[in-house]
């Protein structure tokens, strides 16, 4: 008896957290993604989503070539330019940094780099823009930039 009433307790909790609106909970952030030098997290595009709202780090798109952005993006630095780029990037290496690419190819390998050069609070949009539209999230389109 006294489990079924902790069993219960414990159910009706989980339930209660998880219908809070605004949080972001860890099955949306995803997995920590080992690689040489640390780790990054992969986050989920309804995480991102709600991380938006109260935007509190530095975002970046990391595709190319430009096609198109998602709102709030602080800068476009190439994957494979992100080295020669890092004046574009906070100088705290513990500053929450987000990546984004299209489909998070070209984000993993930025976030990889990041991570091997140091940095400690990487993310990236697992999926990229194209879960983010399959979200149906808007995407900011341009002529390029």
């Amino acid at each position: 008896m006294m489990i079924r009433r902790l069993v219960f307790v414990m159910i009706f909790g989980v339930a209660v957290l998880g219908a809070v609106p605004g949080r972001v909970v860890a099955a949306e952030v995803g997995s920590r993604v080992p690689v040489p030098g640390g780790a990054f997290a992969n986050v989920t595009a309804p995480a991102l989503k709600k991380m938006l709202e109260k935007k509190d780090f530095f975002f970046a798109n990391v595709h190319v070539p430009y096609e198109g952005e998602i709102a709030k993006t602080d800068a476009f630095i190439p994957f494979d330019q992100v080295e020669k780029q890092l004046h574009l990037l906070p100088t705290r290496k513990d500053a929450k940094i987000v990546l984004y690419c299209m489909s998070d190819r070209m984000s993993t390998i930025a976030s990889e780099t990041l991570v091997r050069l140091g940095y400690t609070n990487i993310w990236n949009l697992q999926g990229g823009m194209v879960e983010w539209r399959k979200q149906g999230y808007p995407l900011i389109s341009g002529s390029g930039k």
